[in-house]
C-alpha cells in the first residue's frame, strides 16, 4: 500500500487545524480563569457587604442610619417609566434603605404614570410603572400619591379608585391631609391637586380632560381651613408643581401657584416646607423674608439639567429621591442621588 503524501497544502491544513485546536482550549482555560475570578470577586463583595442578602457595605449603612428620624417618610415623584432609565435601580435603592430607615410610607408626588395617565384601575401600566418595580419587600407599605398633569391626560378617578385593587394605594380624595405621630412627635403632610389650580391646564380640555371639572375654589377654602386648624409640631404642604423653580415650563405655572396657593400658605406661618416634583431635578429655594423652605424633588427615572435662580440655595440635576426625617425639635430632609449618597440637606429647628 501506497503512503499518502502531504503537499505543502496539506501541510498547512494541519497546522492550521493544531493552531485553531490550541486557540481552542486557551480560551476555554482563560474563560474558566476569568470565571473563577469573578466568582472569586463576587463572593468577596457578598462577604464585605455582611452576607448574600445585604448587596451595601456596612460603612454606608452607618450612614444611612443617622437619617433616621422619630418620623421617617419617603418622596419620590416622576416616575412611571417603566422601570426604564434609572427607575429600577433607584426602586431597589429605596428598598435597600428602608432595611435601615424604616420609612413609614412613601408620599408619591405626581407623574407616577408617563406620558398619558392610566386608562382604567386594570391598565397594564399599574404593572410596569408601579407593582413589578416598587417590588422590595422594604416598599410594601403605604403610599401617599397625588395627582401630576401627566395623570390628568388620562383617566383620573382610576388613580383614586387603585385604592381598591392595591392595599399599597392610600389615596383618599384628589386633595387630602394626613397626620403621623410617633414617640411624642407629631407632623401633618398636605397633599394638594395643584394641576386643576393652574390655568393652562384648567383651559385645555382637550388634552387634560378633567381639569377643568375641578373646583378651585373649594379645595383652596379647603387648604387655608386645613392650615388654620393645624397645631402639629410640623406641617409640610406637597403637590405636584413648583411654587418657585428653575424650569423651561411656562412661568404662568408659577405665577399662578404664587397668586393662589403661597399666600395661603404663609397666612398661619406653620408650613416648614413645601415640596414638588414636575422639573425631574433636585433644588432648595429659600426667598428673603419667608420662614418656608421651597423644594423640587428630583425625578426617580430620569433627571434634567438645572441651574441656580433668585433664592436657590442648592441645586443638582442627580436623579433619586428624598428622604423626611422628624423628630420634636428638629425637621430634615434628604436629598439622595441614585448612588445612594446625602448630596444636600433642609434643615428646620425649634
Amino acid at each position: 500500500m501506497k503512503k499518502k503524501k502531504f503537499g505543502v497544502c496539506g501541510r498547512n491544513k494541519i497546522a492550521v487545524l493544531s493552531m485553531a485546536a490550541m486557540m481552542l482550549l486557551g480560551g476555554l482555560n482563560l474563560q474558566a480563569q476569568k470565571s473563577n475570578v469573578a466568582s472569586v470577586n463576587a463572593n468577596a463583595a457578598v462577604a464585605a457587604a455582611g452576607g448574600p442578602g445585604n448587596t451595601t457595605p456596612e460603612t454606608v449603612r452607618s450612614e444611612w442610619k443617622k437619617l433616621k428620624g422619630d418620623i421617617t417618610l419617603y418622596m419620590a415623584n416622576d416616575l412611571g417609566r417603566n422601570g426604564y432609565y434609572d427607575q429600577k435601580p433607584i426602586a431597589e435603592l429605596m428598598g435597600e434603605m428602608g432595611e435601615v430607615l424604616g420609612p413609614k410610607c412613601v408620599l408619591a408626588v405626581g407623574d407616577i404614570h408617563h406620558f398619558n395617565g392610566v386608562a382604567s384601575v386594570n391598565d397594564p401600566l399599574w404593572m410596569t410603572n408601579f407593582e413589578q418595580v416598587y417590588s422590595h419587600p422594604e416598599l410594601m407599605l403605604d403610599w401617599f400619591p397625588v395627582l401630576g398633569n401627566h395623570e390628568y391626560r388620562g383617566n383620573t378617578q382610576a388613580v383614586l379608585d387603585y385604592g381598591k385593587v392595591s392595599r399599597r394605594w392610600m389615596m383618599s380624595a384628589r386633595y387630602y391631609t394626613k397626620v403621623f405621630n410617633k414617640k411624642g412627635t407629631t407632623l401633618r403632610v398636605v397633599f394638594l391637586d395643584t394641576t386643576p389650580l393652574i390655568d393652562r391646564y384648567q383651559q385645555n380640555s382637550d388634552v387634560y380632560p378633567d381639569a377643568c371639572k375641578q373646583d378651585m375654589k373649594a379645595e383652596l377654602d379647603w387648604l387655608d381651613n386645613t392650615l388654620k386648624n393645624a397645631k402639629e409640631d410640623w406641617v409640610i404642604v406637597v403637590g405636584h408643581h413648583p411654587i418657585y423653580a428653575y424650569t423651561d415650563k411656562a412661568e404662568s405655572e408659577r405665577t399662578d401657584m404664587q397668586t393662589r396657593v403661597l399666600p395661603i400658605l404663609k397666612r398661619y406661618k406653620n408650613v416648614a416646607i413645601y415640596a414638588c416634583g414636575h422639573i425631574h431635578n433636585f433644588q432648595h429655594i429659600k426667598m428673603k423674608g419667608d420662614d418656608i423652605d421651597y423644594v423640587v424633588n428630583t425625578s426617580a427615572s430620569l433627571a434634567r439639567p438645572v441651574q441656580s435662580v433668585k433664592g436657590t440655595v442648592f441645586c443638582s440635576s442627580d436623579d433619586g429621591f428624598s428622604v423626611i426625617s422628624a423628630s420634636k425639635k428638629h425637621l430634615n430632609m434628604y436629598m439622595i442621588n441614585k448612588e445612594g449618597k446625602v448630596i444636600h440637606e433642609i434643615q428646620k429647628s425649634k
